[in-house]
């Protein structure tokens, strides 16, 4: 298998948790990424140390606290393919946080290097940037649960749905330059679901001189590494794909370059 691709655990540890990416495991700097399932009536009760956290509660419903405050039966969702924007929260680094399950709950642990520059604070739905981006069989939903206009010192994250035979990520583009105002280097995580849960994604990662280029049959629960280079998504027929992003870099923002070949695809009509 890929070193690319990273496998969830069939059973979850005493915290909940499946899947687990720290910049160690990853080799890069900025970007961890981790999922928990807890049980109904589970707690999970951690510390950021020197990361700011996001906890994207995938499905569930769930009380959460942080530096202090708490929001209690907070998520509305049950499955990401509702397409309900999801409630999240965000925790500075040097803080604690805590998690109790009300039902079934899924989570997603984004982190990245914390600042101290902004409190705790729930994102709920209607705080949730939605667009459909792309037409034809590049359209896809968007959901932005943390963007570069809403305050974090380093976290991008961001889920988006790509329907049944479409592509996303697409045209292929790449985000691996510290080049502003062309092109900002973030690394990037993809986690990915699929709808039914037996089918799977195609992601393919590739650089300009081609010494990386791996195409990657990407199952439900898996996760992508994507240290550099381009990384289109495509969704087989009868099947929906999402997946949630975590990008960081060494500066919070988003400016991505298409690969040239299929730069004509932006100002043309495909069905």
């Amino acid at each position: 298998m890929s070193k690319l691709i990273v496998t969830p655990e069939q059973t979850p540890g005493s915290d909940g948790s499946v899947l687990s990416i720290t910049p160690e495991s990853a080799g890069w700097e900025y970007v961890g990424f981790e999922v928990l399932k807890l049980q109904k009536g589970q707690t999970v009760h951690r510390e950021t140390e020197d990361k700011e956290v996001c906890l994207v509660l995938l499905s569930g419903l769930a009380n959460v606290s942080a530096a202090g405050q708490e929001w209690r039966e907070i998520g509305r969702r049950m499955s990401v393919f509702e397409k309900i924007p999801p409630y999240s929260v965000y925790v500075p680094n040097g803080q604690p946080y805590g998690i109790e399950a009300l039902t079934e709950l899924e989570v997603a642990v984004c982190s990245a290097p914390g600042l101290g520059n902004h409190e705790a604070r729930l994102i709920t739905p209607d705080q949730v940037g939605t667009e459909v981006r792309g037409s034809g069989s590049m359209e896809r939903l968007v959901q932005n649960i943390l963007p570069e206009q809403e305050p974090a010192d380093s976290l991008l994250v961001v889920e988006v749905f790509t329907p049944s035979g479409h592509w996303s990520s697409y045209p292929p583009h790449k985000h691996d330059r510290d080049n502003l105002p062309d092109e900002s280097l973030l690394e990037e995580t993809y986690y990915f679901r699929t709808e039914p849960e037996q089918g799977y994604a195609i992601q393919r990662v590739y650089t300009d001189d081609r010494e990386l280029d791996e195409t990657l049959v990407v199952k439900n629960g898996e996760a992508v590494l994507v240290p550099r280079g381009y990384h289109p998504v495509a969704a087989p027929p009868g099947y929906e794909v999402y997946y949630l992003n975590v990008m960081a870099g060494p500066r919070r923002i988003w400016k991505f370059y298409n690969d040239p070949d299929h730069q004509w695809i932006m100002n043309t009509t495909i069905k």
